[in-house]
This record gives structure tokens, C-alpha cells and sequence, in this order.
């Protein structure tokens, strides 16, 4: 539904995110993959009108480290620190996937999303099997710049079934980037995804350095994000992780790193100075005890920080909202109540999500021209009443949910309506997890 056509909004508070941050009340007209017009009140034709009867109309969520191939394993790593959590439990697990299994946990994931209004996510797969992950997001209408995940430094932590040469990751992750990046009508691009340092040699990281160079391709890993993988880092490295990424050459505004807790001033400065993308994911960092990231500090200096719910395991929702809300509360305790104020929240999940993988100029607000990626998200519920002299933007951070969001919108497409997906069948998907599930716990002996 959508594809093509002329969508009017009607009757909306739109929350623009443009330069003004301007809150308008009125209509919004998108044609095809575009939005067209916005203005109070829009009398111009349309293929269909949608009457928001006071609405907010805001820009889609951007996510920026998500793992769809981990959705199928929700609630199955629960209560342990993180080399444990990988260890034991995810990458046992990952390693059981199957073709139909990763598609189905990229669908599941998805679905998560557009029912919480997330329209663009940087993501990260598993080792093998990533193109039925991509077939997920082309097929489902998600914007996504999503890789491979590299593991070449078969150490005895890592499961066979995850084990792989670093000429096979490397050409893999080439022959993936060939075929998929800017399929979609552009709406996946493909990205290069060492998992992090402990499990990549420096043969790997050093070629991926280079090639992502040559192709102006997008580098995501993980970095810092707990004490112990920072020792196990210095211990083969010499060094801490920061600056050995910058060693390597990978820092930079083409790099996205997730978490980033773990920093000392010398780190700081790299990744400031570098304009490196970091990727806050709180509720993660929470439920894994890994730590507060010092994102107030980081932004302070000039730091490039959005958002992200990470995957589902570790969290066990993929809820932007939630992400909001976390992102600005846990920094309080720690540097009082004004930090981290609800404006400044709700642009780490917009625009400063388009900043980071370099759609700045077509995605995070809603501007005539930019890509018509948006959401509607209702307030009518009890726990957001009443609507009258309340910030918007205290309302979006401290009071919805991804339950108040009632239409998704990517590229001009409606992928959710009336909390109905679109583009996805749920029974069938349902059905089709569920074997998946059972299939993968039978095959690694985690049943």
C-alpha cells in the first residue's frame, strides 16, 4: 500500500525536526517516495487521505545497531554479563541458524519495528547465511545498511559452526556488498561488520580498513562495551580498543561503533576528533551490567551519538521509545535532572540517526524533499492524557510507547496500519519462527 501514490495527511501536529524544529499544525502530502508538501492546510489531490484528527506525524525512528538474525532468540540469554552471554547462549545459537531461520528472525525483528514506528536501522547479522536476511528487509520495505558479521580469529571460544577463514569473510562480505548495496531502491545498503577486536585478526581488520576505503562503504562493530573485552583487547593488543581501531585506520565519520561505554580521555579525543558514529544502547547496556555510557560528557565535546535497542536477546525489545526514555533517565542520578533533556533525545533517534549513516540530506525530519519515512503515534491513551500545555517532546521521550504508534511509513509505502502489518503475513510467520526455533535449540543441543 503506498507505493507510488499521493498520501495526504490531514489534520496532523507535525513534528518536523527541520532546522527550526518547528512544530506545524496541519497537512502533510506525500508523493511516491517523496514528501511533497506540508502546510496548514493542503487542498492539492491525492490517492488517498488520511485524517490524523490531531496526531502527531513525526520523523521514522532511526536505529543504529540492531541484530535481526538474534530476534528468534529472545528470552534465551537472559541474566548474564556479556563474554558469558556470547559464549554460552548467542553464539551457539547464531551458529544453528539455517537459511529459513535467519529469515524468519529478520521478519520478526522487522515487524517489531514498524509496529514501533523504527523505519531505518544499521544492523548487524551472523556469519553465514546473511543474503536470507537481506531477501527479509528488501521484501518487508525496511531501510537498513546491514552486513555480514566477521569472526577469522578462531580462538576456542568461538563455535565451529561460527569459525571461518579470513579469506572466506572477507570475499564473502565483498560478494555481498556487489550484489545487494542499493537494492531496494536504495533502501538497503550493505555494510562491512567485523564483530569486534577479540574475535578478528588484524589481518582482517587492516583489509577491511582498505577496502571500505576503496568502496566508501560503512564499517560497524562493537568497541568498549564491556571491562573484560577491553582487557582480553589490551592483552593481545597492547593496547585499548579506540586506539587500536585508529591504528588500523578504521576510525572515522564511516564508522559506526555500538556501546562505547569504556573510555578514557585518550579515547575520547579519537573518537571526537575522528567524527567516529557511536551507537547508544542503553537498555542493553543495562540489562547486560556491561555499564552508562558517558554520553553527556561525549556530547558535550562534539561527539556523533544516536540511538539503538540493540538485538533482541540482550534486551528483549526492540522499542525505540523505550530507548528514549532509558537514554534520558539513566544519565539523571548520575548529572542531574536537566541533562539529557527530551528534545535533544528525541534528535539522537532522528536526525542524529540519518547522521550517522550519511542520509542527513534525505532522512530524520520531515522537510519537502526528504525521503517520507514517518510515523503517526496517537495520544489518545490514558498514560498520555492530558495533551494540553505538554511538551511534544516530553511527550515522545518520557510518555509513549511503541504501542501509540498507528501508521509506519517507509520510502512512501505503508508497512503498518492500525497496528496491522503490510508487508509482513504474522500468522504464518508465527508458525514459521516458532519450527525455527525449535529446529535451531534441537541442532546446537540448547533445547
Amino acid at each position: 500500500m503506498g507505493i507510488g501514490m499521493r498520501i495526504l495527511f490531514k489534520n496532523a501536529k507535525i513534528v518536523t525536526m527541520n532546522g527550526q524544529r518547528e512544530i506545524i499544525q496541519g497537512d502533510l502530502l506525500v508523493d511516491g517516495s517523496q514528501i511533497a508538501e506540508i502546510a496548514g492546510v493542503i487542498e492539492q489531490p491525492a490517492d488517498q487521505i488520511i485524517d490524523l484528527q490531531g496526531d502527531l506525524l513525526i520523523p521514522g525512528l532511526i536505529q543504529t545497531h540492531i541484530h535481526l538474525c538474534q530476534t528468534l532468540f529472545r528470552g534465551q540469554a537472559d541474566d548474564l554479563e556479556l563474554l558469558d552471554w556470547l559464549k554460552l547462549r548467542v553464539w551457539p545459537l547464531e551458529g544453528g541458524h539455517d537459511p529459513e531461520s535467519l529469515h524468519d528472525s529478520a521478519l520478526l525483528g522487522i515487524g517489531e519495528l514498524f509496529l514501533g514506528g523504527t523505519t531505518t536501522i544499521v544492523d548487524m547479522e551472523t556469519v553465514h547465511h546473511t543474503e536470507h536476511a537481506f531477501e527479509a528487509i528488501l521484501s518487508s520495505g525496511l531501510r537498513a545498511l546491514s552486513g555480514k558479521v566477521m569472526m577469522d580469529d578462531c580462538n576456542g571460544d568461538i563455535p565451529s559452526s561460527l569459525q571461518e577463514s579470513t579469506g572466506d569473510s572477507l570475499q564473502e562480505s565483498v560478494n555481498l556488498f556487489e550484489k545487494y548495496h542499493g537494492q531496494g531502491n536504495g533502501r538497503l545498503e550493505v555494510a562491512f561488520t567485523p564483530r569486534f577486536v577479540i574475535s578478528c585478526t588484524d589481518t582482517l581488520l587492516n583489509e577491511v580498513s582498505q577496502i571500505a576505503r576503496v568502496k566508501n562503504a560503512f564499517v560497524h562493530t562493537h568497541a568498549s562495551e564491556n571491562r573484560s573485552e577491553i582487557q582480553l583487547v589490551e592483552s593481545t593488543r597492547g593496547m585499548r580498543n579506540i586506539v587500536y581501531l585508529d591504528k588500523v585506520g578504521l576510525t572515522g565519520p564511516n564508522l559506526i561503533l555500538a556501546h562505547c561505554i569504556w573510555l578514557d580521555d585518550a579515547e575520547k579525543e579519537i573518537l571526537i576528533r575522528t567524527k567516529t558514529r557511536i551507537a547508544h544502547c542503553p537498555s542493553s547496556n543495562l540489562k547486560l551490567a556491561s555499564g552508562i555510557a558517558p554520553i553527556p560528557e561525549l556530547l558535550r565535546c562534539g561527539a556523533e551519538v544516536s540511538l539503538a535497542a540493540d538485538g533482541a536477546p540482550c534486551n528483549n525489545n526492540l522499542d525505540g521509545f523505550r530507548e528514549m526514555r532509558h537514554a534520558a533517565l539513566i544519565q539523571k542520578p548520575l548529572h542531574g535532572p536537566t541533562v539529557m533533556p527530551a528534545q535533544k533525545v528525541f534528535e539522537l533517534a532522528t536526525l542524529a540517526g540519518a547522521r550517522a549513516i550519511g542520509h542527513e540530506h534525505d532522512l530524520g525530519s520531515l522537510e519537502v524533499g526528504k525521503k517520507a519515512d514517518l510515523a503517526v503515534v496517537s495520544l489518545q491513551g490514558l498514560h498520555t492524557w492530558p495533551i494540553e500545555h505538554v511538551d511534544v517532546y516530553s511527550q515522545l521521550v518520557y510518555q509513549v510507547t511503541s504501542s501509540d504508534v498507528r501508521l509506519t511509513m517507509v520510502n512512501g509505502q505503508i508497512v503498518m496500519k492500525d497496528r496491522q502489518l503490510m508487508t509482513i503475513d504474522v500468522p504464518q510467520l508465527k508458525r514459521s519462527s516458532s519450527r525455527s526455533l525449535e529446529r535451531v535449540m534441537k541442532r546446537v543441543g540448547l533445547g
